[in-house]
């Protein structure tokens, strides 16, 4: 029988249990906390707490975003998320307030002491996203934009890494390896929904994925129970069920009028919602031996 040569890439990773050395948690036995924003106001991703991230899909305006951001932080939220640049499956819908909207993110940290996660689209985007968050989100449509990756690779923020519509939790942990083999280290993984054949929720929320990925990897694990159902009425319970299956922290969207938001009202929490979820949150962490 004539051998059949194994490729480079193959022979790369020979000896290597997984195709995701730096992230897997066979090699890096440690868990890693990833530690957002600085001073006072920094939070921690991976330890004994499971914080909050609150706040609008998309920066409308800074009315819209000093409402949340104020409400988020009386709640109990961590962080503040919100859109400064919208990658939308319609061409024609609200596409974000661009580097004005970073600029309010700003604004509304300075104001709240809340550190802020948003969104980068483009390699070309990373640096000026950098200057205005503390943390930079791959949405789940970019999970396998491989030159984003690696730009976000090289920069000197936090990491939230969002798994694809289609993207198994083999394919999130190699695309988090294109992001650690880049130089940076602190990679926050964040499970969002599947697209499955059911019709009943807008995604299909991969609870399971969370004790997977703590079997196979280091790094913390976020839940975002918002785009995970697409309903308002079912944000709460999978964000509880969330937190029972090990969580280390939620990513929710909250918005001050939802009939009126620009981008996935149907999903977004009131500020009243919010404030009742938070303790019943609270209660679950506690349970489980944790906190928020």
């Amino acid at each position: 029988m004539v051998p059949i040569e194994k490729s480079a890439s193959e022979a790369e990773i020979e000896g290597v249990p997984e195709p995701y050395a730096l992230a897997s948690l066979e090699l890096h036995p440690g868990r890693t906390v990833v530690t957002v924003g600085r001073g006072t106001g920094a939070v921690t991703f991976g330890g004994a707490r499971v914080p909050v991230v609150a706040g609008p899909c998309a920066v409308e305006s800074w009315e819209q975003l000093e409402a949340v951001a104020r409400a988020a932080r009386a709640a109990g939220a961590r962080l503040l998320r919100g859109g400064a640049f919208k990658p939308r499956s319609s061409p024609y819908t609200f596409q974000g307030l661009g580097e004005e909207g970073l600029k309010l993110l700003a604004r509304a940290r300075e104001l709240t002491g809340l550190p802020v996660v948003t969104e980068v689209m483009s390699p070309d985007a990373v640096g000026l996203v950098a200057e205005y968050a503390d943390c930079l989100q791959i949405g789940a449509r970019n999970m396998q934009n491989y030159d984003l990756l690696r730009a976000v690779g090289r920069a000197s923020k936090p990491v939230l890494l969002k798994r694809a519509l289609s993207g198994t939790i083999e394919e999130l942990l190699m695309a988090a390896e294109y992001v650690l083999a880049a130089g940076n280290p602190e990679v926050i993984l964040c499970e969002r929904g599947i697209r499955t054949f059911e019709r009943a929720t807008r995604n299909t929320l991969d609870l399971s994925a969370v004790p997977v990925l703590k079997e196979l990897t280091h790094l913390p694990v976020l839940v975002d129970p918002s785009h995970g159902t697409g309903k308002r009425s079912l944000v709460p319970a999978m964000a509880l069920a969330a937190v029972a299956a090990g969580a280390d922290g939620l990513l929710l969207e909250v918005h001050p009028d939802p009939a009126r938001a620009r981008s996935d009202g149907p999903q977004s929490l009131t500020p009243a919602d919010l404030e009742a979820l938070v303790p019943r949150l609270a209660a679950v962490a506690s349970a489980v031996g944790r906190e928020l």
